[in-house]
This record gives structure tokens, sequence and C-alpha cells, in this order.
């Protein structure tokens, strides 16, 4: 039996672990749960899978937690979670904080020797240079959580990553991916949350809309794969079928397909490398829908573009731009800006700073705050 912690195990990822686990007992071991804000949802989970080792990384809420199952050590604050990450006897760590607030776990549990099953991108795309490299001299496995890298994963297989010509990643559209370009400044906050094919958090589901998760997903890629940008594809697959293909060098092209569910690629990767008996979703080949493919829109999308070009770039500027775009998923989310004006945003901060090559943790922990604040301060001054 796995031991496994789950970070972030109150939101979408999270709980679509704890649905895996459910119809897995006696396969995996839930022994470390963190959280947030959800605090009376982690208590909950605690009770029902006895889960020891409780962390709420939002300090400010010690007080108000009082009544917590017996025998259960809960601590607060994300240094107590490093510490707890540190000292635990664990398996595998699932790492599904949102947003860059993830990064020091992943960190953390690639020091222990802990193996990683990675939902948060941002980790790779803010210090994906540091995560490899502690990665290449660590005992951890990293593992992909995302649909897509499981995918390219599970399609790769056992090949050398040398007999890989090209990794083409698939992207919904999101929900806008019919709607004319001109009336995109009239998009609101309920339509941007509401997405035809995936049931995710506010952050990545605004990211969907604006295609800048699939440019993380590109950076993403090229660390986990070796892969430079130029030879990660992306088109738009509106039935979110097909999650990713693989084209090798004798002119094949692999694909791994599933109804749109994160239930699969998560129980790939607690149990990776093999894949294990489940009923927990089939696929019905003659219930599939027509399959449609097609080119990515820069009009339509423009930041996953400027997200390719800051892959490029390396060093700091990732961090950089997904402090930017953090801050201006917050404002459009408190209706404070336009759809529209969030890669007007982002586009602003990366052209006005400055890129570091090689940054330490401490460069991109103190950039990722700066720049989010910064943002928040200064954006009616962008436009």
């Amino acid at each position: 039996m796995k031991k496994i912690a789950i970070l972030g195990i109150t939101g979408s990822i999270g709980l679509s672990a704890v649905e895996v686990i459910r119809e897995h007992k006696n396969d995996f071991k839930i022994v470390l749960a963190s959280a947030n804000n959800g605090y009376q949802k982690l208590l909950s989970l605690a009770e029902e899978f006895n889960i020891l080792n409780l962390n709420v990384t939002n300090a400010s809420l010690k007080n108000k937690i009082t009544d917590f199952p017996k025998n259960t050590n809960i601590t607060f604050g994300d240094d107590k979670l490093q510490e707890l990450l540190s000292t635990i006897e664990c398996d595998i760590v699932l790492n599904a904080i949102s947003g860059s607030a993830g990064l020091l776990s992943s960190m953390t549990a690639i020091s222990c020797g802990i193996d990683l099953a990675l939902a948060n991108k941002e980790s790779l795309v803010m210090a994906g240079h540091l995560i490899m490299e502690k990665i290449n001299n660590s005992n951890s496995k990293l593992i992909p959580v995302d649909s897509e890298h499981s995918a390219i994963l599970q399609a790769i297989g056992k090949s050398n990553l040398d007999e890989v010509r090209k990794i083409i990643l698939t992207a919904s559209g999101g929900p806008f991916r019919t709607l004319p370009v001109n009336e995109f400044e009239k998009i609101t906050v309920e339509q941007s949350l509401n997405h035809p094919t995936w049931k995710m958090g506010p952050k990545i589901t605004i990211d969907s809309a604006t295609m800048m998760n699939k440019g993380l997903e590109v950076i993403e890629a090229k660390w986990l794969f070796k892969k430079d940008i130029s030879d990660i594809e992306t088109v738009i697959h509106p039935q979110s079928i097909v999650h990713s293909f693989v084209e090798f060098i004798d002119g094949s092209i692999v694909a791994q397909m599933s109804f749109p569910t994160m239930k699969i690629p998560i129980l790939y990767a607690l149990s990776y490398p093999v894949h294990i008996n489940s009923n927990i979703f089939k696929t019905n080949i003659t219930d599939l829908p027509s399959l449609t493919f097609s080119e990515v829109d820069q009009e339509r999308y423009p930041l996953f573009f400027l997200a390719k070009e800051v892959g490029k770039m390396g060093g700091l500027m990732p961090a950089i731009m997904n402090a930017a775009n953090e801050a201006a998923i917050d404002l459009f989310l408190e209706k404070k800006i336009r759809f529209d004006q969030i890669f007007k945003i982002v586009q602003y901060i990366i052209q006005k700073e400055k890129n570091i090559q090689n940054p330490e943790i401490k460069d991109i922990i103190s950039a990722n705050r700066e720049i989010y604040k910064r943002t928040l301060q200064d954006y009616l001054n962008i436009f």
C-alpha cells in the first residue's frame, strides 16, 4: 500500500484524487493532507480517511479551528507544511496546490527523495531548471498529473526521448472558442468560469479561457520531456478526447484518449509506472463524438503565444509572467479589469521587467511576490 500526501486536497484535483482513493482503499493510504482555506472539508476528509497529519497553510485560520479529529496532528502555515514533508514517512506527494504557492512543496518533496506527482504546473514554469537539477540528483521520480503530460508520458512509454520528433498538446479552446474577438471586452467573470468540458478551480478555468494554461503546459513539457519550445505544438480539440499526441522520428504518431476526467491521469500518477485495474471510468469508443482539430488563433489567444515566447527566454521571465498573470486573474475575478485586459497587463509587465538567467530559488520567490504585489498596485497605470 502506497502512503500518499495530498497537498491542496480540497481543490478540484485534490477532490478528484480523493474519489480515486475511495475506489482503491487497498492500494493507497493518505498520511498527510493540506488545504488553504477549506479547513472544514479538510477536517471532514481527515475523519473519513483517518488522516493523521493535517496542515492549513493559511495560518490566520488557526484560532477558528477548535474541533478536529482526535489523534490528529494539525499544523498551520506553509513553513510547517515543509517541516511535515521533511519528516513524514511517505511514498508519493501529490502536489495539487493552485498557483505559485505550490513551488516550495515541490522542491521539498524532491529534496527529501519522495516521488512527486505534479499537478502544480507553476513549479516547473517558475523553477524548471532548479527542479530538474534536483530530480537528476535525487531518488525522486517526477510524474506529471496534467492530462496532457500524462498522455505524453504514456504515449512515449519505454521509447527513448531521442526517438521523439515532436510533442503535440491538445487544447479545448475554452468557452470563447467561437465568440467574435470584438466581443471579448464584454466577457463576464461568470461566463469565463463556465468551462465547456472540464470542472476546475477558478484560476485554471480563467487560464483555460485565455489559453495561458496551454502556454504554461508548453513550458512544463519542455522540462519534462527535454524538448525545445519549437518542437512542442498545440492544436485546438474542443471534444477533449485526445489528451496529447507524440510524433516519433519514423513518422508514426501515438495518442492517448479518454473522456475528459482527471481521475485517470491521477490514478496513473499514483500507480506509476504501472496501470492498475480500475472501474473508475471507462471510455466506450462507439460513444465518442466526431473529433476535430484546428490551429490556435493568435488574435483570439494572444497570451498563449506570449507564454511560448517567454518560455524561450527562460531564466526569471517565466516566473515574472506567472506572477503578473496571477495578479491579473485576481483583478478580473474581482471585476476590476476586463477579460481582454488580462493579456495587456501581462504583456506590459514582461516588457518592463529585466530577465535574469539561472535564478536561485530566493530570486524566484522574491520576484513572484514583488511582481504580484506591484501589478495589483499599479494596474490602473497600464491603461
